[in-house]
């Protein structure tokens, strides 16, 4: 749930196939889409009109968008990439299968706690989770104000506690494009390490793998 509020975006609007104009995707979206896997699928949340949709389908990845707004996401019925599904996020069960995983979960601009377990059970091992809302201290500067749409300070870090690994996160004052206090995260559901078969000598039969490499210059 949120209140009504400008995206946390940089840069000129973009408009759509459909002739609506949208927010330039999250520079911190864009900064670490190169983690998602190439051609994962990737879950929207939250989608509204699909600018990180939009993204994601536009670099090869098919697409699930999620939103409350039928109209919203009416205007990506002609994205091949992009299958778009009408869901009240809060008043309703999850409307994806239980089995449904997804090489990146993105959330900007939203934010219902109750969701966090789900949006971690939804990605598939190595998926990335890449998520951005406001937090506490925006009551000072603006829309939203209310406790419940602010991510308490190191919020994000609890959630993804001995779950994720943690990429990348900030927790801060952002004064462009407008002032906001921001909580974003970039966090990797690794993937369980292959193990080689013992030998007799307590020793495995193949070489340990080398440790995940996370570039992190987007």
């Amino acid at each position: 749930m949120s209140e009504p509020v400008s995206a946390i975006s940089t840069g000129a609007a973009l408009p759509s196939a459909a002739g609506v104009t949208l927010g330039e995707p999250s520079r911190w979206v864009r900064h670490w889409t190169h983690l998602v896997a190439p051609g994962g699928a990737v879950l929207d949340v939250a989608a509204g009109a699909g600018r990180h949709a939009r993204w994601f389908a536009a670099h090869g990845h098919p697409v699930t968008a999620l939103d409350r707004d039928a109209a919203a996401l009416s205007t990506m019925r002609d994205e091949p990439q992009i299958t778009a599904h009408v869901a009240d996020l809060e008043g309703a069960p999850w409307p994806l299968p239980d089995d449904a995983k997804f090489a990146a979960v993105v959330v900007t601009n939203y934010l219902h706690r109750p969701l966090f377990p789900r949006l971690l059970e939804a990605l598939a091992p190595g998926g990335v989770l890449i998520y951005e809302t406001f937090a506490h201290g925006n009551q000072t500067v603006g829309k939203p104000s209310n406790p419940a749409f602010l991510l308490q300070p190191g919020e994000l870090l609890d959630v993804v506690r001995l779950r994720l690994r943690v990429i990348a996160f900030q927790d801060g004052f952002l004064a462009q494009p407008r002032p906001a206090y921001v909580q974003r995260i970039c966090a990797i559901l690794e993937a369980e390490p292959a193990s080689g078969e013992v030998r007799g000598d307590g020793k495995a039969d193949t070489p340990v793998p080398p440790p995940p490499c996370y570039e992190l210059a987007g």
